[in-house]
């Protein structure tokens, strides 16, 4: 395979930018290798500098549950160009995604629209803190919420990918403020909120962990979450940025049956442009400015190509018969070809699936339910497996602390592909 072009871009990037990369995940350290720069895509082919082809299954992480350069949504794109690019004012299509969102996702009855996750998670956060009248907030060791100062204690994804889940420039008050508990272990849960009586304004979580790899919820985790947040007038905030409309047309809350008070979304609602959104409760919603006291604005929020784009995105869900139905097909595929190849080839290794995320880890353990067992992996060997699976043309996620997805783009032999490169891999690990 030649890289030469991707090499000598990578060197000329890292003399304008820290390390090459706008966000670091896509430095390929974790794995030990040189970043592939991209040309171009299609459907589920991505094309790099050099004229290698691959088949796609990160998906930008995450929001081209469509496949790249989707018909419907380029149009939409363009017509919405066509018009113009910004306005800083408010457009119909803006009320078209709120309406379309509340409508989708059950527990909103409104929604703001912001500019990215990490906008959206901060955003919620702070309402949190305005309509319960408190300050601290928990989250979940190995769980990611973006790059806000309160949210980089024990993190997840490229956090956690480059070995530094905690970062300088987040201050001891931000610290003070960020409670931990771990995913999956509710008793951890009662032990923070008995020592905290009366602190704590809301939960924060990824219903299905999707930045220390794919990690579901134990059976009741989610309901026990629900039930202490009520006990306590404490607000649960789903993090949906990736499971939102991934999981299913209403998002892991309608997955696994569970209300939370606040939800943060992204990815998939601005079809590959950067979008996010934080919705809820309409009597905590109307705490924001300009009707309430808790400040929150951004010039190109609601920005009309992403709301073309993630309106094009979300009909097509809503209006696509069996499209879950359909898209699990393709995971449960994929699920039992990887699995079937790890007994074939003895290779010590757990997938762990919910709906099209899934995640490959490298260990000796038989599951992996928690952060600590996620980090008992061996990331040496996922190095190993995704270099070996680049040079068959299978482009993952260049970390073993995220997600491989599945897109409705994806077809039977892009499934069957993935499972002939896996088990050449595995067999030769």
């Amino acid at each position: 395979m030649n890289l030469k072009k991707s090499i000598e871009q990578f060197e000329r990037a890292q003399k304008s930018i820290p390390g090459g990369v706008n966000s670091p995940v896509r430095a390929f350290k974790s794995v030990q290798t040189d970043p592939v720069f991209i040309k171009s895509a299609k459907g589920t082919t991505i094309t790099d500098i050099d004229g290698n082809q691959y088949t796609d299954f990160v998906a930008s992480w995450g929001p081209l549950i469509l496949g790249h350069a989707n018909d419907n949504i380029l149009k939409a794109i363009n017509e919405a160009a066509a018009k113009g690019t910004s306005y800083g004012a408010p457009t119909e299509a803006e009320t078209e995604m709120a309406e379309l969102i509340c409508r989708m996702m059950p527990s909103i009855e409104k929604v703001r629209m912001v500019n990215s996750g990490t906008e959206a998670t901060m955003s919620a956060v702070r309402l949190a803190r305005a309509y319960t009248k408190r300050e601290s907030i928990l989250k979940f060791v190995g769980n990611y919420h973006g790059h806000g100062d309160f949210f980089l204690i024990k993190a997840g994804s490229g956090a956690l990918t480059l070995g530094i889940p905690d970062s300088p420039g987040v201050t001891e008050g931000n610290a003070k403020d960020t409670l931990l508990a771990d995913y999956n272990d509710i008793e951890s849960v009662k032990k923070v909120f008995e020592e905290n009586k009366d602190k704590i304004a809301a939960i924060i979580i990824e219903p299905v962990s999707g930045n220390m790899g794919v990690v579901p919820p134990k059976d009741g985790f989610l309901q026990g979450l629900r039930d202490i947040c009520t006990q306590n007038g404490s607000l649960l905030i789903f993090d949906e940025v990736i499971t939102g409309f991934r999981l299913s047309k209403g998002g892991a809350q309608e997955y696994f049956g569970i209300m939370p008070d606040l939800t943060t979304i992204g990815k998939i609602i601005g079809g590959g442009l950067p979008v996010g959104a934080y919705g809820g409760k309409a009597e905590i919603m109307n705490q924001l400015a300009p009707i309430g006291p808790v400040y929150q604005a951004g010039t190109l929020s609601g920005n009309p190509l992403a709301m073309a784009a993630g309106l094009a995105m979300l009909k097509t869900l809503d209006e696509t018969p069996d499209f879950y139905a359909k898209l699990e097909e393709k995971a449960a595929k994929l699920e039992a070809g990887i699995k079937n190849n790890i007994r074939k080839t003895g290779i010590k290794a757990v997938l762990n699936r919910v709906g099209s995320m899934m995640t490959l880890f490298f260990t000796d353990s038989e599951k992996v339910t928690s952060f600590n067992e996620a980090m008992s992996c061996n990331t040496e060997k996922y190095a190993e497996y995704f270099q070996k699976s680049l040079k068959s043309g299978i482009y993952i996620a260049p970390s073993q602390f995220e997600c491989l997805f599945v897109s409705a783009a994806h077809t039977d032999k892009d499934i069957d592909k993935i499972i002939q490169a896996n088990y050449k891999a595995l067999s030769e690990l």
